[in-house]
């Protein structure tokens, strides 16, 4: 974090203090701060192998996945990326419900393999 009228770096001291201040000014507590700014939806992550590193993937599956974020509105939200390390794809959904939340993963997932899973022979 940040905080540019303070400092041109992170700094978690300063960072530390931030959070005290507003903590004090808003005289209530952090976690209490913290629930009323997020809400926490149900959550799917996917890993899926693929036969190389595929860094172009969401372009791949551009069409797939402004479906997903279309369907899941502001009441979601989708990542999918390549992993850093290995030939895996991660395919992670939230949505308002655990069902959704599966459903289009799984839409993903597929689209992803059909993609950059190479078939049979």
């Amino acid at each position: 974090m940040i905080l540019r009228d303070l400092a041109t770096t992170g700094d978690g001291m300063l960072t530390g203090l931030a959070v005290a201040d507003l903590v004090h000014r808003a005289g209530t507590s952090l976690a209490a701060l913290a629930a009323s700014a997020m809400t926490r939806l149900p959550q799917v992550l996917r890993a899926v192998a693929v036969a190389r590193r595929h860094p172009d993937i969401a372009v791949a599956v551009a069409d797939d996945l402004a479906d997903a974020e279309s369907e899941l509105g502001d009441a979601g939200r989708v990542v999918l990326r390549p992993s850093g390390t290995e030939p895996v794809v991660r395919v992670m959904v939230e949505a308002p419900t655990p069902d959704q939340a599966e459903r289009v993963a799984e839409r993903l997932v597929r689209a992803v393999e059909r993609v950059a899973v190479p078939g049979p022979g």
